[in-house]
């Protein structure tokens, strides 16, 4: 899979957060396996991770007023995951210069088999639905913190 992101020369590090889960009942279709709408939620596991150990939670940025909705969302599906099986999700972060959040998600079952692969793009927005021209303060701070090497990755 090919992400659409550039790995642009002199960023910092790459961010990389997991999360670990186990299938609930609710989450498998009739065909016994994840339904495949359910893998974006796992995504979103390993990012609202991130986000809360950066100071950038979903919490602290709608108290900043900022909305963060997916701008691009994609999955590859690889092998299913099935009823109480546990997997990791892997979020990884990507520096980008443009006001947005570019990710790239790993899902791996329990004996280390890659199951689902995706990335999201998401874009920062106003309390007036109005796409941002600037990072809410949290996410300023974080970057600026990530570029002088400030943080654990």
């Amino acid at each position: 899979m090919k992400l659409p992101f550039k790995i642009i020369k002199d960023a910092p590090p790459l961010i990389t957060v997991s999360a670990t889960r186990t299938v609930r009942f609710e989450e498998v279709d009739p065909m016994g396996i994840v339904w495949h709408g359910c893998y974006a939620s796992y995504f979103d596991d390993a990012r609202k991770k991130l986000g809360d150990r950066y100071g950038f939670s979903y919490a602290s940025l709608i108290q900043e007023g900022v909305k963060t909705p997916i701008k691009h969302f994609f999955a590859d599906y690889i092998l299913p995951l099935t009823f109480d099986e546990s997997f990791e999700v892997f979020a990884t972060l990507y520096w980008s210069d443009a006001v947005r959040l570019n990710l790239s998600y790993e899902i791996y079952k329990p004996d280390k088999q890659l199951a689902c692969r995706g990335y999201s793009v998401q874009l920062f927005m106003d309390s007036n639905n109005e796409l941002c021209f600037e990072f809410p303060d949290s996410v300023k701070d974080f970057r600026r913190r990530w570029q002088e090497g400030l943080i654990d990755v």
